[in-house]
């Protein structure tokens, strides 16, 4: 009786992840010198969108954010960047929110420590949202491969 409804639970996940209104793709490029940086791009379907980094206040909608796993490879240079976000009075969360719609492009900095190849691991926490409603907050991994520096 149960492997049945655990198969249900995990049929019924992927199915919420495959209708999910946010997509992403990950890429890794050289910068200026030993900088990496990494691309976290998000497409929103139409009427959806996604938090930006930072919010007013914690008392809303979750912010967009941004980890990547350590290694001795490479270093964190600095916080993610984005684009300038929309910011609008939402009469749900009873406060100011700022956010992304359409497409939307979130770079992380990394320094390299060397000049061999290496793998970047991280994930991109959102949450998503219509004028309507608000999914829960999804994670989603991503692994890179960097090539080596010329």
């Amino acid at each position: 009786m149960r492997i049945p409804v655990l198969l249900f639970l995990l049929f019924a996940m992927d199915a919420a992840r495959a209708g999910s209104p946010v997509s992403w793709s990950f890429a890794a490029a050289p910068a200026t010198g030993d900088t990496v940086a990494i691309s976290l791009t998000a497409a929103c379907e139409p009427g959806w969108h996604i938090y930006a980094l930072t919010l007013p206040s914690d008392q809303g909608p979750l912010p967009t954010v941004i980890t990547v796993q350590d290694d001795k490879a490479y270093h964190v240079a600095g916080p993610a960047k984005e684009p300038g976000p929309e910011e609008k009075d939402d009469p749900n969360f009873g406060m100011v929110v700022r956010f992304h719609t359409g497409v939307v492009t979130f770079v992380q900095p990394l320094l390299r420590a060397a000049g061999p190849a290496f793998t970047v691991k991280g994930k991109a926490e959102y949450m998503a949202c219509n004028d309507k409603t608000c999914l829960p907050p999804v994670s989603v991994p991503f692994e890179l491969a960097v090539p080596a520096s010329r």
